[in-house]
């Protein structure tokens, strides 16, 4: 199978400008591509990992991918899929969250012998002048067309900043730029891209003729991908730090039945043939399915090692209760004790077993949490430091575990 046919059969394609021209270029290996990723977190989560796997299939595949890092772009803060606005970053945290997210996607791009390239869009975003890129780049964009555009469409209700309403520009000066001087010839985005992408488009087209616009294509990815890795307690990270291999592991291994084959064809690297045939499956052969891919996604971003020790330390914790010894944990400082003792919501909170008091409360009301085992009925209960030297087992519901404990 072709790698654009294979692409269809995993899902990962929803829309494009030529699929005729699309379909020669990838398939012959003749692809120059890029995704952006704006570091609006130290570390990259799982809505990511469609891009980053989409990425290496095409360079398996013989294409070249462009690895663009949104360095400038994050100054101001992409407003798609948003309500409000981003919170401002420093430099600083611009640059080492850029750092950050090179070092994860190195793990998955191969950039040896110029396989693949990574850049900076701070590179050269910073350093445009403001009535040049007005004259030069903001002449050519209608913003009544902007506003209808999707990115746009929720920030409009509670207010539009004019710092994101330049968002689209920037984007678009993006795939100019990447065209004119890297040979960059299609960009891959989510739904929520669609109008930015465009707009490099037509950019290119105003500026440099129909030739140069001819040459380039977009792709828009499914839009599932985006919508992967959120919980109730925030994203589910690749940094180790942030979510623990066990966790990870436990996220894939507890989705809904209804979307296990479909994390499977998208997120993993095993035949399509293997997994047209678990298409089959049912009842508690979706449960070996959530298995397999667990531990693919772990392998793919932690390692294979650590994706058996996660599968492992599931199976004895879940059979038998018992086994923590790989459970996540938290290391409770001592001056958040008070009459050597911590309240249960305020454990919970610092545990990121939920993400504030007030559901730690609706949690114990219904009856879903348990210390040691045993279930917690007052929102009043508190643990001791004695406790906390030993262990604590907090479980939250039938899945989620965590140990709390003071050094």
């Amino acid at each position: 199978m072709k790698i654009y046919d294979e692409l269809l059969a995993r899902g990962l394609i929803a829309q494009v400008t030529d699929e005729e021209e699309i379909r020669e270029l990838v398939n012959e290996g003749k692809a120059t591509f890029y995704i952006g990723f704006d570091p609006t977190a130290d570390s990259l989560h799982v809505g990511h990992f469609v891009a980053l796997c989409l990425m290496k299939r095409l360079q398996m595949a013989g294409n070249k991918p462009v690895v663009l890092l949104g360095g400038g772009t994050g100054y101001i803060g992409d407003p798609s899929g948003r309500t409000d606005l981003r919170t401002m970053m420093t430099p600083e945290t611009i640059q080492h969250n850029c750092d950050c997210f090179k070092k994860q996607i190195e793990k998955f791009i191969e950039f040896d012998d110029d396989k693949a390239i990574l850049v900076n869009n701070v590179d050269w975003l910073l350093d445009l002048k403001y009535i040049e890129l007005l004259r030069e780049v903001g002449a050519h964009f209608s913003v009544n067309n902007m506003l209808r555009a999707e990115c746009y469409k929720q920030r409009m209700e509670k207010g539009l900043s004019f710092l994101e309403l330049n968002y689209m520009i920037m984007q678009s000066f993006d795939f100019y730029h990447l065209f004119k001087n890297y040979g960059c010839n299609m960009q891959f985005g989510g739904d929520d891209q669609w109008s930015n992408m465009l707009g490099g488009r037509e950019l290119i087209r105003r500026k440099l003729g129909k030739n140069s616009y001819a040459m380039t294509n977009t792709l828009l990815m499914n839009s599932e991908g985006n919508k992967m890795g959120k919980t109730a307690k925030g994203a589910v990270w690749l940094d180790p730090q942030k979510t623990s291999p066990f966790e990870f592991y436990q996220y894939w291994r507890n989705i809904d039945d209804a979307d296990v084959l479909k994390c499977i064809r998208m997120l993993t690297f095993l035949p399509i043939e293997q997994i047209n045939e678990m298409d089959k499956w049912e009842g508690s052969q979706l449960n070996e399915a959530k298995e397999i891919l667990a531990f693919e996604l772990t392998k793919s971003v932690h390692s294979e090692e650590e994706a058996q020790k996660a599968k492992i330390a599931s199976h004895a914790l879940f059979a038998t209760g018992t086994d923590d010894s790989n459970m996540p944990s938290t290391e409770i400082k001592i001056d958040l004790l008070s009459d050597d003792v911590i309240g249960v919501m305020d454990l919970m909170v610092e545990c990121s077993i939920v993400s504030s008091k007030s559901e730690a409360r609706r949690v114990i009301q219904q009856g879903g949490l348990f210390i040691n085992d045993a279930k917690v009925e007052s929102i009043y209960h508190s643990i001791t430091s004695e406790q906390l030297n030993e262990g604590v087992k907090i479980r939250k519901g039938k899945k989620t575990y965590h140990k709390a404990f003071i050094k």
